[in-house]
């Protein structure tokens, strides 16, 4: 009986030892089948990882090299400027129209398109008058005041306007300037002034209508889904515009205000006769200076000097028209060295001639007449006298404190994308504002993009 209940019991211990074997024996199994899965996963972790590395390096080197290639973009457009003739500036000239130099040009795995835009063909935000920003498509009075109200340096608000109190009372306070604009996207903090108003639909400032610039609410930027292109206020508003005061040679302008009748008679190449005029004119009772170069002429000038008109020399002599057209350029009112705030006739668009005209259907008349008559030379108009043979001589009066034939303050845009196999890989803006006026130039702005 003993040897059976041993034998049995035996038996049972065996069978425990198996099966505890058994379940040790599956355990293993499992462990060693999570083992082989995290390795597994690891590789691909590993593997992935170092794809990622590797996409990661090549999209850093992209962005350097698109980096690199706009600085070779704006020093070469930049490098266009300096070569540039000085006296005048059109849209004839390499700056403007120079694919060769400046579109779609190759460098080291990237590829660079410049812009380069005449801040004097755009209205200074700094100088404008309110009747000129209400020449300004969608520009309202209170707009308009509210601009005035932030440049002045005072506290007594235009009668749409606001002053500090407004803005210091916003739920994210800030101070107004009571200054000069400082750049031009500073008008964002203009109140009522709105992205959808300073950028228009051309968000990329490439002056193109892109298919998602006329495509409605379909893909940002929000547009009306016309054909044509609204590139907003800041493609015709400046702050950094402005004219040394010299004339086509380098040479200081004569002040008409202060010269006396040897100076005009030896600078101006004018008669004695017509220096006294000038003199005489200028200190007389109603008029002791002169507001523009534009009140030496008026309707009644004679268009030239009659033979034989200047034979007393001792007698005061009106100016004529035509000896006008040739002192025009050589003349101011202004002991400045730079004047800010002058717009190129021969760079400004329709709607930038309009505003500075006046806005009515009058001033659009007159900027197509500009246009027109512009677009028939090679190298746009030398001195702003020539201005006066598409106006009248009323409306030169009023603007010739205003136009300019030359421009020293260029904004230069370049993009910059890098090439990846055939296909785009990332891309670059840098937008700089060059004052060329000095040597070297003077960089006033940049601004480098965010990679996309």
């Amino acid at each position: 009986m003993r040897k059976k209940v041993k034998k049995l019991g035996s038996e049972i211990f065996v069978e425990r030892m198996v099966a505890e074997c058994d379940k040790k024996g599956l355990a293993l199994v499992a462990v060693l089948w999570i083992v082989a899965v995290l390795m597994i996963i690891a590789a691909v972790i590993g593997q992935t990882s170092g794809l990622d590395a590797k996409v990661s390096r090549g999209v850093r080197t992209e962005q350097l090299r698109c980096k690199w290639s706009c600085r070779a973009g704006i020093e070469t457009a930049i490098a266009v400027l300096n070569e540039d003739f000085r006296e005048s500036d059109c849209l004839t000239d390499l700056w403007s129209d120079n694919e060769e130099d400046l579109s779609n040009i190759p460098l080291e795995q990237c590829r660079f398109d410049a812009i380069v835009i005449d801040e004097a063909s755009k209205l200074n935000v700094n100088t404008a008058t309110k009747e000129q920003l209400m020449g300004l498509l969608y520009m309202t009075e209170e707009i308009a005041d509210a601009i005035i109200d932030w440049r002045d340096n005072d506290d007594n608000p235009q009668t749409g306007g606001v002053e500090g109190g407004y803005y210091e009372n916003l739920p994210f306070r800030y101070t107004i300037r009571n200054g000069p604009f400082r750049t031009i996207r500073e008008l964002l903090l203009v109140k009522d002034v709105t992205p959808e108003l300073l950028y228009g639909e051309d968000t990329n400032f490439n002056r193109q209508l892109d298919y998602n610039e006329r495509d409605g609410d379909k893909s940002p930027p929000a547009d009306d889904g016309d054909d044509e292109l609204d590139e907003g206020w800041i493609a015709h508003l400046t702050c950094y515009s402005f004219d040394t005061n010299k004339d086509a040679s380098g040479n200081n302008k004569i002040n008409i205000n202060q010269a006396d009748e040897r100076q005009l008679e030896s600078s101006l190449g004018i008669s004695r006769s017509q220096a006294r005029w000038i003199v005489e004119n200028r200190n007389s009772q109603n008029n002791r200076r002169y507001a523009s170069i534009g009140d030496l002429v008026d309707e009644n000038s004679p268009k030239k000097v009659e033979q034989g008109s200047n034979g007393n020399q001792n007698q005061a002599e009106p100016l004529d028209l035509q000896t006008f057209y040739q002192i025009a350029d050589k003349i101011t009112v202004d002991n400045s060295g730079t004047i800010p705030g002058k717009v190129n006739v021969n760079t400004a668009s329709e709607e930038v001639l309009t505003a500075l005209l006046g806005g009515d259907e009058a001033a659009k008349e007159v900027a197509w007449d500009i246009i027109t008559y512009r677009a028939g030379l090679m190298d746009g108009m030398q001195s702003i006298g020539e201005v006066m043979q598409i106006m009248k001589i009323d409306t030169f009066k009023k603007v010739a404190n205003y136009i300019t034939t030359r421009s020293d303050v260029f904004t230069v845009r370049c993009v910059a994308t890098a090439d990846r196999s055939g296909l785009s890989g990332a891309t670059l803006q840098t937008e700089v504002i060059v004052d060329r006026s000095s040597t070297p130039c003077k960089i006033l702005y940049w601004y480098q993009g965010a990679n996309n």
